[in-house]
């Protein structure tokens, strides 16, 4: 599961890696996303509030949607109704419910940190995940509404080696830094199946850069509770 995410509006982290993977035409957006602090933390849209969304949604190498962070919703005049089935994550991909959009509906979540929860006692554990330097890429899709506006729900995949001691039952499907690859992620498959890039990292999921992981009091707060970890990404190879 994915349950939080966080972007630093500012950091320079961001840019470069929108430059590295040839999505420099969208370098202006998140120049000019707006934010009352310089961290924008999204979450998903429980307690059905669609006002709840991921900004600057890559879905092309030009541009960017903002949407709500839960899948099933409809549209209600001017806004979404959000459904009563729990999809801000999209985890079964073999369910016909996804099928669609996860060949036709792909986009990317730029992002400076990932939070990820284990059940612990009565509770949970909550880890905010770091990468030791730069920014992640993490695979999404996302749908379009008749009245203009979007949901979307983030891609996990089953858990690997050293991840889920975070989460037992899945990791977000962390994309390849790479041009080729986001290419290839963002292209519609339109003829019934999909392409082989994308099979190929939807079927070995990784982290493709180490990560800082603490386990903090809340996500919101950030207060750290324990020692820093890393999960060196070679682990997942």
């Amino acid at each position: 599961m994915c349950g939080f995410i966080q972007r630093i509006t500012d950091s320079p982290d961001v840019i470069a890696l929108l430059e590295e993977v040839g999505l420099t035409q969208t370098i202006p957006l998140f120049v000019n996303e707006s934010s009352t602090s310089n961290v924008i933390n999204f979450y998903p849209a429980f307690g059905k509030v669609p006002e709840r969304q991921i900004t600057n949604l890559i879905v092309s190498g030009d541009s960017t949607i903002d949407a709500t962070w839960w899948f099933d919703a409809k549209p209600v005049g001017d806004t979404l109704e959000v459904g009563n089935r729990t999809t801000f994550n999209a985890r079964n991909l073999e369910s016909p419910y996804w099928g669609k959009f996860i060949r036709e509906r792909r986009a990317v979540v730029v992002a400076t940190a990932v939070g990820e929860s284990n059940p612990l006692g009565k509770g949970k554990a909550h880890f905010l995940m770091k990468p030791a330097t730069g920014a992640l890429l993490i695979g999404a899709v996302y749908r379009r509404f008749s009245n203009g506006l979007f949901s979307c729900a983030v891609v996990t995949r089953p858990p690997v080696e050293g991840f889920s001691k975070y989460h037992e039952k899945s990791i977000p499907c962390f994309l390849p830094h790479n041009a080729h690859a986001i290419n290839a992620w963002l292209a519609a498959d339109t003829q019934g199946s999909l392409n082989n890039e994308v099979e190929y990292i939807l079927n070995n999921p990784r982290v493709y850069t180490d990560l800082e992981v603490t386990r903090v009091k809340t996500f919101k707060s950030a207060e750290a509770i324990g020692e820093v970890n890393v999960l060196k990404a070679n682990e997942n190879r």
